[in-house]
Formats: structure tokens, sequence, C-alpha cells
């Protein structure tokens, strides 16, 4: 009766594990080990003070943040001039560590002395957005290296179909970050969301370098006629019933002066 009680449990847990396996395709989703703590911030100046809420990042804030113990990665304007938008990201060790920094930052006498001076004449800042992610396991490792002559960044967000992203995760893990590269495209970091409400999907964000807007372009149209790609592509949505993808965003960027990475 025992052997019997054994060998029930065994060929249950055995029938589990290859039903996870069959319906969990690549590694996991979850941080890569030894992930640090990605913010992306976006700022959206108040009518007219777009050139200062830049400068001040120049002469202060970004500063005041490395006091803080929170690591400044990049800063960017989008190449399309008529989108009012600073773009930058910071790295702290951990979400706690985050929590923490801003709480300092907000308080420190410094910073307060900052707002008061820029701002006697209007809030420079309407609102901002807060992006929250964490490595993914096949992002190169981040190098804040500034290349001559300056290059070109895109930021590109993907929104999965429900319940798609460990496919899109292992397709770029097998197959889009080596295309990327045969076709001229610099892989700069990949990171995967973290999502304030659990049941949220998480969202792919990377960010690609190019010598140009106009050869990232060109390298992307390149991209999408490989052969290569439109098998692995066909092949990763046949296996999926349909596209991994329900929406992609992608931002050109160039770097401010002040930018860690260029």
């Amino acid at each position: 009766m025992i052997d019997k009680l054994v060998s029930l449990c065994l060929f249950s847990l055995l029938f589990s594990m290859a039903a996870f396996a069959t319906t969990t395709p690549g590694k996991s989703t979850a941080p890569a080990p030894g992930s640090k703590f990605y913010e992306v911030r976006i700022y959206y100046p108040t009518p007219g003070k777009y050139a200062e809420i830049v400068d001040r990042f120049r002469q202060y804030t970004t500063k005041i943040f490395e006091k803080h113990g929170m690591e400044n990665i990049g800063y960017w304007t989008p190449t399309d001039t008529s989108r009012k938008e600073l773009i930058y990201i910071l790295a702290y060790p951990s979400r706690e560590a985050r929590d923490a920094s801003w709480k300092a930052f907000g308080s420190d006498p410094e910073w307060k002395a900052v707002v008061a001076k820029t701002e006697a004449n209007g809030k420079l800042v309407d609102h901002v957005d807060q992006i929250f992610m964490t490595d993914a396991d096949f992002s190169p490792k981040l190098k804040l290296s500034q290349k001559s002559p300056e290059r070109t960044f895109e930021l590109r967000t993907y929104t999965c179909t429900p319940g798609k992203l460990p496919n899109l995760l292992s397709r770029f893990r097998d197959h889009t970050v080596k295309l990327f590269s045969k076709h001229g495209m610099t892989n700069v970091a990949y990171w995967v969301t973290q999502e304030k409400d659990p049941a949220t999907q998480s969202k792919l964000v990377y960010i690609l370098a190019h010598p140009s807007e106009a050869e990232g372009k060109a390298h992307f149209e390149e991209f999408r006629k490989d052969p290569k790609w439109i098998a692995v592509k066909d092949a990763s949505e046949k296996e999926a019933g349909g596209s991994l993808t329900t929406k992609v965003e992608s931002v050109y960027m160039k770097p401010t002066d002040y930018s860690p990475i260029k």
C-alpha cells in the first residue's frame, strides 16, 4: 500500500513538472541574480520651463542624487523636439534603498534651497512618470561609456500579449539580441518592469545605441527583412498561438551634455 502511494506521489510530481515545462518557455521572468533596482523617470515641464529643468539637473540635481547614494545612469531628451521631456535612469542597490534615498533627498536642506532658488518664478515640473525595473537575465553588463562621435539612443518598451512575456524573453534571449548585433545595433541594457499591481504583467524595456537616428531606422529595416528573423518570429508566434506583443513603443533620444552614458 505504501509503495503504491509513493509511486502515485512520484507520478503526480513528474506530471506537474512536465506540465509546467510545457507552459513556461525559457527561463523565469524573476529578476536576474544580483540585479540592481532601476527607475526610469520622465519629467514633463511646465510651459516654457523645459530648458530650466534640464539645466537644474546639470547644475544641481545629479550631484545631490549621488550624495544620497543614487547612481546616475543616463539623461536624454527626445530627438523629436516637439516632445518636451527629460528622460533619465537611476540605479539603486534595492527597492528599499531607493525609497530611503529619495526620502533623504526630499528632506535635504541643500535640495530645498535649490528648489526655492530655481522655482522663484514658478514650478518647473508639471508631472513625472516612473517605471521601476530589474535586469533581464540576458542583459549585457551596463557600461557607462561615452563614445565619440556621440551616439543616438533608442528606448523601446514592449507590452506583451497576456501570458506571453516568458515567450518574448526567450525569443530575445535566444535570437533577437544576436540579430540586433548582426545588423549594427548596440545592445545597451534590457530590463523587466516591476509593476505596482502584482496582477499586471511586466513589460520588456530596453535601450539600443545607434550612430544616428537615420542609421538606427535603416538597421531596423534590415533586421525586419532578415530571413533568419522572419523564421524566428514565425516559429515563436506559431508556438505561442499568436503575436507575442500588443504594443511596441520607441523613442529616439540624444544624451544631455551631463549624461554618464553618451
